[in-house]
């Protein structure tokens, strides 16, 4: 029986093969740019040759995951203020088993209290328009987010002068979830809060 590969293991592979596609050690050679060989002789190729290398290994890891049952889960701790959380979530490159969808929504309740318990004292933002605006919004709109939402990820940028911790807050897939590509059946929402007076970067 051949070996399965561990999510770490996957991880690394991605890792490795994205720096390759990267340094033009694989390319997709029959992309082209528009289609047309009149126009695409003057455009050069080789960046989205790079990126469609790496996107067609990408799903070859994923087809390999759904064959071998292997998770996409990853195991993230966060300390602020003091406190501390261990939460799963999903690489950013791999994808969510089902059974990785059961385990983010049993840890939903407790990313949330963790939240809240962290961002009491502090301004909260609704962002939109890709991130590039955000709403001042209170809790109870939180809490309203959160009763329609099946999972939930944490974020935070922080130095000696800024604090910012995000919540996300989404359904379904969480690959198709994280770049708005999967709507309506995916999707999700990012909850900003910052030290009073502040603004959200992230």
């Amino acid at each position: 029986m051949s070996k399965v590969y561990t999510t770490e293991e996957l991880i690394q592979i991605l890792a490795a093969e994205r720096q390759a596609c990267l340094k033009g050690e694989r390319l997709k050679l029959e992309v082209k740019v528009s289609g047309n060989p009149v126009i695409d002789q003057f455009i050069r190729t080789d960046g989205l040759q790079k990126f469609t290398a790496y996107q067609d290994f990408k799903a070859a890891i994923h087809d390999y995951q759904k064959e071998n049952q292997v998770s996409g889960i990853v195991w993230r701790e966060m300390n602020v203020k003091g406190k501390s959380l261990r939460y799963p979530e999903v690489d950013a490159e791999l994808i969510a088993l089902s059974s990785d969808l059961e385990i983010l929504k049993a840890a939903k309740n407790s990313i949330l209290e963790f939240w809240y318990e962290v961002s009491g004292d502090m301004d909260l933002y609704l962002s939109f328009n890709n991130s590039k605006q955000h709403q001042k919004i209170t809790q109870p709109d939180v809490e309203r987010i959160a009763q329609i939402t099946e999972w939930a990820s944490l974020w935070k940028w922080e130095n000696s002068s800024f604090l910012e911790i995000i919540l996300q807050l989404g359904w379904g897939k969480p690959e198709e979830a994280r770049y708005k590509r999967g709507r309506p059946r995916s999707g999700s929402e990012f909850i900003h809060a910052v030290n009073p007076g502040n603004l959200p970067i992230g």
